[in-house]
C-alpha cells in the first residue's frame, strides 16, 4: 500500500478546567456536560495521533470520527466511535479508579488496543464490509444475535489474540474488529506471529480488503455523535451510582452453593477463623489475581467478593480446610461469578 501521512497535529496544552481543584464531593455534583472536556490537549490526543499514524502507515485514508461519552462504543451506521470521558483528564481517571478499581484504557498500551479495536468496528460500518459474501465466509453472519454468554476456547487458533477474554470468539463483528486491530498494529508482525494458524487466513483477507478500500470514500458518512458528553446532564455522582449498579450484583443467595463447599457452619469448626474475616483479609489479593487471570473488570471481581463476604457473614460460616486450599477455591468461585456477571451484560455499554 502507499503510505499516507497522518492528518492530525498535536494541539497546544489546554488550561486546567474550572473544576480541577474542587473537593471530591463537590466534583461529584458536576454534570457531565459541564466538565467542558475536549480530546485536543488531553492525554488522549497523543494516543489518537498514534492511531492515525498506524492508519497512515497502512495506507488508509479512513480516519474515524472520535468523541467523548461515557464508554467505549461504536454506534451502528456511524464511521466513528466514542471514548470514555475520564480518559481526558488525570483527576477524572483517579476518580474512576477510586469508584471502579480500574481505568479501562488507562495506560498507553491498553488505550491503543481499544482504539484499534473500535476503529475496526468503525471501518466495518463506514464501508459496509459485513455485507460482503467473503466477509461472511471468513467471520460469520454479522446479524447473528450476541449471545448472553460465550465460553471461549483458549487453545483455538482460528481467532487472533488481542483484547482479554479471547474476545474475538464472542461474535463475528468482534472477530473482525480484533483481526483488524492486529493487522493495523505496528510492525506488521502478524504474518510471523500467526504463521500456521487458521486465523492467518482472516488476517490475509483483511489485508486484501484494506488494499481494495484504501483510497475510497466511506459509503456511510454519518456525523452523528451518539451520547456525546455535551448532551449528558447526569452528574458524576449519578454516573457512578448507575455504573456501580450496572457492574454489580445484589442477589447474595447465588453464592450459597459454593460457599457451602468452601466453608462450614458445623459446630466442630466454631473455633476456626470466620469465612467473612478470611475473605476480607484476602480480598485485595484475590481481586488482583482473578482480574489478571481472567481479564474481568476489577470492580466486578471486587463486588463478587463483597457479596461472598456478606453472605458468609450472614450464614456464620467458618474455615474448614487449610487457608491455602480455601484461598485457591475462593479465587475459582470469584472468577466464575465475575464471568457470569460479565456475560449477562455482554456488549452492553454503560451510559
Amino acid at each position: 500500500m502507499t503510505r499516507r501521512k497522518s492528518s492530525r497535529r498535536r494541539g497546544r496544552r489546554r488550561a486546567q478546567p474550572w473544576w480541577v481543584d474542587l473537593p471530591t464531593d463537590d466534583l461529584l455534583s458536576v454534570r457531565l456536560c459541564d466538565l467542558e472536556l475536549e480530546i485536543e490537549g488531553s492525554p488522549l490526543e497523543p494516543r489518537i495521533i498514534r492511531l492515525e499514524d498506524d492508519l497512515a502507515r497502512a495506507g488508509l485514508r479512513f480516519r474515524p470520527k472520535i468523541w467523548l461519552s461515557t464508554d467505549w462504543f461504536t454506534p451502528e451506521g456511524v464511521a466513528g466511535f466514542a471514548l470514555p470521558f475520564f480518559l481526558a483528564h488525570p483527576k477524572l481517571a483517579r476518580l474512576e479508579r477510586q469508584h471502579m478499581l480500574q481505568v479501562e484504557g488507562g495506560n498507553h498500551r491498553w488505550c491503543l488496543q481499544l482504539l484499534r479495536h473500535e476503529t475496526g468496528h468503525a471501518i466495518d460500518s463506514a464501508y459496509r464490509l459485513r455485507r460482503r459474501r467473503r466477509w461472511r465466509e471468513k467471520f460469520g453472519r454479522a446479524g447473528r444475535p450476541y449471545r448472553a454468554s460465550y465460553v471461549p476456547n483458549p487453545d483455538s487458533r482460528r481467532f487472533v489474540h488481542h483484547l482479554p477474554d479471547f474476545y474475538a470468539q464472542s461474535h463475528p463483528c468482534e472477530d473482525f474488529a480484533e483481526t483488524f486491530a492486529v493487522w493495523v498494529g505496528p510492525g506488521a508482525r502478524w504474518r510471523s506471529l500467526y504463521a500456521g494458524w487458521p486465523a492467518l487466513r482472516k488476517l490475509e483477507y483483511v489485508d486484501e480488503l484494506m488494499s481494495e478500500i484504501a483510497e475510497r470514500v466511506p459509503a456511510a458518512r454519518s456525523r452523528e455523535r451518539t451520547d456525546s458528553l455535551s448532551t449528558l446532564r447526569m452528574t458524576l455522582r449519578d454516573y457512578y451510582l448507575r455504573k456501580e449498579e450496572h457492574y454489580g450484583r445484589e442477589d447474595l443467595t447465588v453464592y450459597d452453593h459454593e460457599l457451602g463447599r468452601l466453608f462450614s457452619d458445623d459446630a466442630a469448626h466454631r473455633r476456626r477463623k470466620s469465612a467473612a474475616a478470611f475473605l476480607r483479609e484476602r480480598r485485595n489479593e484475590l481481586v488482583r489475581v482473578v482480574a489478571r487471570w481472567t481479564g474481568q473488570h476489577r470492580y466486578t471481581v471486587d463486588e463478587v467478593l463483597r457479596g461472598m463476604i456478606l453472605r458468609a457473614r450472614d450464614r456464620r460460616l467458618r474455615l474448614a480446610a487449610s487457608e491455602r486450599e480455601t484461598a485457591e477455591g475462593a479465587a475459582v468461585v470469584a472468577a466464575l461469578h465475575a464471568a457470569e456477571i460479565e456475560r449477562m451484560r455482554h456488549r452492553e455499554y454503560f451510559r
